[in-house]
């Protein structure tokens, strides 16, 4: 498994997508992110892809997310498949 990390910038082409694992994150978590900020993400090829993604959610909060791109072929959204709360700004993004 070959884990890549990557700035800001690239995560702009996946930007549309990217908010629609928001509400998801919001009814897991039960909370409401005024912010919701890509900061890093890694990548891992699976069946797909399994984006591993720091969120900045405001002020010193972030929190780490896993989201699911299924094979093109398949069609289907975004699925937030994991995620950590309670992360800084200094916690290594990992897999989980």
């Amino acid at each position: 498994i070959t884990y890549i990390e990557f700035n800001t910038a690239l995560v702009i082409c996946f930007l549309s997508s990217f908010l629609k694992v928001k509400p998801q994150l919001e009814e897991k978590t039960k909370k409401t992110y005024e912010k919701f900020e890509a900061i890093i993400y890694r990548t891992q090829v699976v069946a797909g892809i399994n984006y591993y993604i720091k969120v900045h959610v405001g002020g010193n909060s972030y929190v780490h997310i896993k989201v699911f791109k299924s094979l093109p072929y398949q069609n289907k959204p975004l699925e937030l498949s994991g995620y950590q709360v309670d992360k800084t700004k200094d916690d290594e993004l990992t897999p989980f």
